[in-house]
């Protein structure tokens, strides 16, 4: 297995970098987090990978971090998920709220994931609600109340601005911590975009 490979960045697009290593360009499928925290074309960086063996094909997924290749272990563990959606999940939520989510049970903030259904958000939590760490989270960020009713105003404020509808949930949802209204919700949440 090829754990990691550090080299010049020869290529980047959507999901998508090559690395060119002594000669050989390396094709990785990335998330889109991996994908912003890389430098830019031409620099060296160090990527963390997984080799998917099918019969019919040999692909390379990488990461940023050993956090982010740990959480698409788990999340390849789960039935029904392949490499692809793995990396789509990866690619929709901060690792940190998907921790969090799975811990918590919060299927309804994995639904607004694209591509993930309410099912299978249901068994990616059976699935790995007890074998996910939240160490290095705030108990703040763990333990956090939320008002249900006041994030799903938000969430229809935003959708009738013309933000998709599971986008405004979880813009509702992140920008929802220390605020008392819905109005303070959907004010941070543009401060944030902007």
């Amino acid at each position: 297995m090829i754990n990691y490979l550090v080299g010049e960045i020869a290529y980047k697009s959507e999901n998508l970098i090559v690395i060119e290593i002594g000669g050989v360009g390396y094709e990785i499928s990335v998330s889109m987090t991996t994908l912003d925290s890389l430098p830019p074309v031409g620099s060296v960086c160090k990527v963390y990978t997984y080799l998917n063996v099918r019969e019919d094909e040999l692909s390379l997924f990488g990461f940023s971090s050993v956090e982010e290749k740990e959480m698409f272990l788990k999340l390849i563990s789960v039935s029904g998920i392949g490499p692809r959606v793995a990396l789509s999940i990866l690619s929709g939520i901060r690792l940190s709220d998907l921790a969090v989510a799975i811990k918590t049970g919060d299927t309804k903030l994995l639904s607004t994931i694209k591509g993930l259904g309410k099912k299978t958000a249901e068994r990616i939590v059976l699935e790995l609600k007890d074998k996910i760490s939240v160490v290095g989270l705030s108990h703040e960020q763990f333990e956090e109340p939320l008002n249900e009713s006041m994030i799903d105003e938000a969430t229809e404020a935003l959708i009738s601005l013309g933000i998709n509808k599971n986008e405004a949930y979880r813009l509702a949802r992140e920008n929802s911590s220390m605020c008392e209204t819905t109005e303070e919700i959907i004010r941070k949440v543009f401060q944030n975009l902007g």
